[in-house]
C-alpha cells in the first residue's frame, strides 16, 4: 500500500519534470535540462539565499 503511494507520487513528480522540460511522456533533452535547472541551480541557490538571510538576521539580533 505505502509502496504504491510512493511509486505514484514519484511518477507524478517525473511527469511534472517532463512537462517543465517540454516533452511530456519522454525523457528527452528538456527533461534533463529541467533537472539541471531545478536541482543544480534553483535548489542550491535557495539554500544559499536562506543561509545568507539567516546570518544577516543573526547579526542584527546580536547587536
Amino acid at each position: 500500500m505505502f509502496e504504491q503511494i510512493i511509486t505514484q507520487f514519484f511518477n507524478y513528480c517525473v511527469y511534472i519534470l517532463q512537462v517543465i522540460g517540454g516533452d511530456p511522456g519522454n525523457f528527452g533533452f528538456g527533461y534533463y535540462l529541467a533537472n539541471i535547472i531545478i536541482f543544480v541551480i534553483i535548489q542550491p541557490g535557495l539554500i544559499l539565499l536562506f543561509f545568507i538571510l539567516w546570518r544577516n538576521e543573526k547579526k542584527k539580533n546580536n547587536k
